[in-house]
């Protein structure tokens, strides 16, 4: 063992004094290692940071959601063309579902609608995200108020002129004043402000309800009526605890057809999307992120790993007859091998440690950047780091090291002199 810690460290000494000797050389070589590192650590953060904060913004919603439309939220087996023909899901049918499903315990209505400007007085937030929903939406969103609350059912049924406005709303609209009872202008109308949402922070696709104002569906529906073509309608379905999900989409599927009066074989003119299924979508699409930052990081890799070679030819043939004395010393094929590996895994570690470094610079200063999102560099990511440093180094250095062990010690001695 002090045989092998003293190898450590005359190895770690040599690669020390290679980086002395010959900066410009080991920087350029190690420079591959670097970007390598960096880029592949870099990716990796940053896709598991955006996974972790997508998966975040999901735990308020139960996996088991599903959601009823002419469109699907995933991929689809049906032709675009097919799909414009079929018709919106209705408000009727919003209303037979909501009283027909035994094993929904919320069936709300909901209105896509394009963004709004919201006025009070003098001050005006445009482009607003506008959520257009009955009032299930908020006991299967679980929305929690800073003030107020949300509108009621009758308020919900009757399309009261009500609002429910997002923190950040809420600051630009009123700054210091209170917001609930006051009256804001939306859709040339005024409507009463009675709940502020809690702040929330950056939302799954850019829209949290920070900046979010939420309206009553049936107000916009008695307002435009259900055939308006810039709208789109869908109904979200939460199952019971208890309820077995595959058999209530069944469910939700034969009352459709039935409803529909659609035959035996047409197909269903509606799509119905989990949030199961478009967490399975997002992993999939996390683990292609993950493919593409690796194949581009490998060619840095690729690089980094000659540059490490280079270095490690240069070191032998410049350490020649060092290694002739070494072995006419006594010294074993075993123990110039391991030397000049451990030589080239700690210049493989110096680049990767440059890499790990940088990365964790670049978080901090997206951190301080990007208001609402969490880059985390992970223990596991800086340990790959170091790991495939160290793979690298081995491998790099394996060929170089070989050639050197296998010097006889004569002739390297007189090559040397």
């Amino acid at each position: 063992m002090l045989v092998y810690l003293r190898l450590f460290k005359e190895s770690f000494s040599f690669a020390i004094n290679a980086l002395r000797n010959n900066k410009l050389r080991t920087f350029l070589s190690l420079l591959g290692i670097t970007i390598g590192i960096f880029s592949i650590i870099a990716v990796l953060a940053a896709v598991d940071s955006l996974d972790r904060d997508i998966k975040e913004q999901l735990s308020g919603l139960d996996s088991n959601t599903m959601y009823l439309a002419k469109f699907s939220f995933g991929p689809s087996n049906v032709p675009r063309w097919k799909r414009l023909q079929f018709p919106e899901v209705s408000y009727n049918e919003y209303k037979y579902l909501k009283s027909s499903l035994s094993d929904a315990e919320h069936v709300a209505y909901q209105l896509f609608v394009r963004r709004e400007t919201v006025r009070y007085e003098s001050n005006t937030v445009s482009s607003v995200n506008t959520v257009v929903v009955s009032d299930e939406f908020d006991d299967i969103q679980a929305l929690q108020f800073s003030k107020g609350r949300f509108y009621s059912e009758s308020e919900s049924n009757t399309g009261k002129p009500v609002i429910v406005i997002g923190d950040e709303i809420a600051n630009s609209l009123f700054g210091e004043l209170e917001p609930i009872g006051k009256k804001v202008r939306l859709y040339g109308q005024k409507f009463t402000v009675i709940g502020v949402v809690k702040k929330q922070g950056s939302g799954l696709f850019g829209d949290s309800n920070d900046i979010s104002i939420f309206l009553p569906a049936n107000y916009v529906r008695n307002r435009y009526g259900d055939n308006n073509k810039n709208m789109n309608h869908i109904v979200i379905i939460k199952p019971k605890g208890n309820a077995d999900v595959d058999e209530l989409k069944a469910d939700v599927v034969q009352k459709m057809r039935a409803r529909r009066g659609l035959k035996p074989d047409e197909i269903d003119s509606f799509f119905i999307s989990v949030i199961s299924g478009l967490q399975d979508a997002i992993d999939g699409i996390i683990s292609t992120l993950n493919i593409i930052g690796w194949i581009i990081s490998g060619f840095s890799l690729l690089v980094g790993g000659f540059g490490i070679a280079n270095i490690m030819f240069v070191s032998v043939r410049e350490r020649t007859n060092l290694i002739g004395i070494q072995k006419s010393l006594g010294a074993k094929n075993r123990f110039i091998l391991f030397q000049f590996l451990f030589e080239a895994v700690i210049l493989s570690l110096l680049g990767g440690l440059i890499g790990v470094v940088m990365v964790w610079l670049g978080s901090l200063i997206a951190n301080a950047a990007i208001e609402d999102f969490s880059f985390v560099l992970s223990f596991t990511n800086i340990f790959l780091g170091f790991g495939l440093s160290s793979l690298i180094g081995l491998i790099s250095g394996v060929i170089p090291a070989i050639s050197a062990s296998r010097l006889d010690p004569v002739e390297a001695i007189r090559t040397g002199m």
